[in-house]
């Protein structure tokens, strides 16, 4: 669910995951790890997801539409 989010996310501000580690400061292979292997951000990722995003936490895991 996560990673679906994050990919739609991405594909809306047409960036990849090189970009997004670059303009949001996560290591790329935090973000690799997330899409592909299924894994959850820490708090401190979600709130920089968020305010790159401009989402709410809850949007981004996937609590609210």
């Amino acid at each position: 669910m996560f990673s679906e989010i994050l990919l739609d996310l991405m594909r809306e501000k047409q960036i990849n995951q090189r970009q997004l580690a670059l303009q949001a400061d996560i290591p790329p292979t935090t973000i690799s790890g997330w899409i592909n292997a299924g894994r959850l951000p820490d708090y401190n990722a979600l709130i920089k997801l968020s305010k790159f995003f401009d989402v709410s936490a809850d949007y981004l895991l996937g609590l609210t539409d």
